[in-house]
């Protein structure tokens, strides 16, 4: 199929709904957008770093800071060996997987952002970063393959923040994803990206999904991937998750169109984070319109 579409990361929560039942609604609801690869909009997760931390053993949860807008969560502190207390992404990968028929793709946050956005008082940074890599992101990916995942996507929010990095955000990529036998994909957003060139090419992922819609970045991001002869898929964003203004199905058609005349890549449409500082009605239109935006573009070429 021509310009699959994808959910990104998280979903506003449905109100007064939790567990398996808010995780049930968000499903129902991206197959009944039209999405071609869903999750449950992360609906059982605190946040995407606090929630894997109370899972991990020499993780301290201290106490809230803000992220965005009116969002906060509980930042930890590293004060011991990491170990894994428990599978952390299992169960609600087979709840998901038992309610869809539709194609499944889960997101799992990654030990470059793990490692940045902890209080650090036993390792080194890199230390740290591998040990979130090989001890606590690798058991998960491993586990969701043996249960059936075929798509798994790491996102990386952190990857950008520190230019001197870029070496540690690709070497404990490779080692998260170290002999998991299903496709990768790798997800950061709002960020420079040509910071991550030529670095980038060495990371063991076979898809991109960038943020393009809120800066409006399409050539800079085509020039960038004709200059250093960027193969894989991109998952492109053509939905600005930081503002309430409905894109039509025509200018998201317009901007698939545009990217498949520039690239030669395949293309996945998506937003281009995570939707859940939106409004569930502002949600719904969105993505209903990229939907159908996906399809006008693919009508030009099917």
């Amino acid at each position: 199929m021509l310009f699959p579409t994808q959910e990104i990361g998280s979903l506003p929560k449905p109100k007064n709904l939790k567990g398996n039942t808010a995780s049930l609604y968000n499903i129902k609801f991206l197959e009944d957008v039209g999405l071609d690869y869903i999750y449950d909009g992360e609906a059982q997760r605190i946040e995407m770093y606090e929630y894997p931390a109370r899972y991990i053993e020499g993780m301290k949860i201290q106490d809230w800071i803000r992220s965005w807008d009116n969002k906060y969560y509980r930042k930890a502190s590293c004060v011991g060996e990491l170990k894994l207390k428990e599978l952390y992404h299992l169960n609600e990968f087979e709840f998901v997987r038992n309610n869809t028929t539709r194609n499944i793709k889960i997101p799992v946050t990654g030990p470059y952002t793990m490692m940045d956005w902890s209080y650090n008082e036993n390792y080194s940074r890199y230390d740290l970063a591998m040990s979130f890599a090989k001890n606590i992101i690798r058991p998960n990916l491993k586990a969701l393959v043996k249960a059936g995942a075929k798509w798994i996507q790491i996102d990386e929010p952190a990857a950008t923040t520190k230019s001197n990095e870029i070496p540690l955000v690709i070497d404990s990529f490779n080692e998260a994803v170290k002999g998991v036998d299903c496709k990768i994909s790798i997800h950061i957003c709002y960020s420079d990206y040509s910071i991550l060139y030529p670095e980038i090419l060495d990371m063991n992922t076979s898809h991109l999904a960038l943020e393009y819609a809120n800066k409006n970045n399409y050539d800079e991001m085509f020039k960038l991937y004709k200059e250093y002869n960027e193969s894989r898929e991109i998952g492109l964003g053509v939905l600005d998750v930081h503002s309430d203004v409905i894109e039509s199905p025509e200018l998201i058609r317009d901007r698939i169109v545009h990217a498949h005349s520039s690239l030669n890549n395949t293309i996945y449409v998506n937003p281009d984070c995570g939707l859940r500082t939106r409004r569930h009605t502002v949600v719904e239109q969105k993505l209903r319109n990229m939907v159908e935006g996906a399809k006008l573009a693919r009508d030009i070429y099917e």
